[in-house]
């Protein structure tokens, strides 16, 4: 429901930018705006594919010195696309979110408020508990013991039985 709304708010939100930025700047300057911000977006764009390899690389050489987080070079790029992608659609809101997110410390701040609410959505509730504490033995939980055993090795030199037709 929320998304729903927030498909019919932003173009209501846009317009209005539109009409306002349009009454104080002209029709020329505003076009100009908009289609300067499309050419930035499109320019970020072209230019974050490369990037987004290169900084892969760098944090799998880096992994064996230091314990980084491979997937942080990922979220970035994939914010970074995203505010290429903001900047290339015609709107002021959307231009100035695609701007934000080409800050680097705002970036690495939403992607640690990502992460967390991503982890907390990830570990099951039962296991969020004090560390040692087993889950509610009434769940879905099985407490069996098991032994592996190994197969009977083929017998290789036995003559087939005869078949009785």
């Amino acid at each position: 429901m929320r998304l729903i709304v927030l498909f019919l708010a932003l173009p209501l939100v846009e317009i209005g930018l539109f009409v306002t930025v349009g009454g104080w700047l002209g029709l020329w300057p505003t076009l100009a705006l908009v289609l300067a911000s499309a050419v930035l977006g499109v320019a970020v764009l072209r230019g974050q594919g490369l990037r987004a390899m290169a900084g892969l690389q760098a944090a799998q050489a880096a992994r064996g010195a230091i314990l980084s987080n491979p997937l942080s070079p990922l979220a970035h790029s994939a914010l970074i696309m995203l505010a290429g992608m903001l900047l290339l659609l015609p709107g002021f809101l959307s231009d100035a979110i695609g701007v934000l997110l080409l800050i680097p410390p705002l970036r690495r701040g939403l992607i640690h408020l990502l992460g967390r609410a991503l982890r907390a959505r990830a570990v099951p509730a039962e296991f969020a508990a004090a560390p040692g504490r087993r889950p509610d033995p009434a769940g879905d939980w099985v407490d069996a013991e098991f032994e592996e055993i190994a197969p009977d090795a083929p017998k290789l030199n036995r003559p087939a039985a005869p078949r009785r037709h």
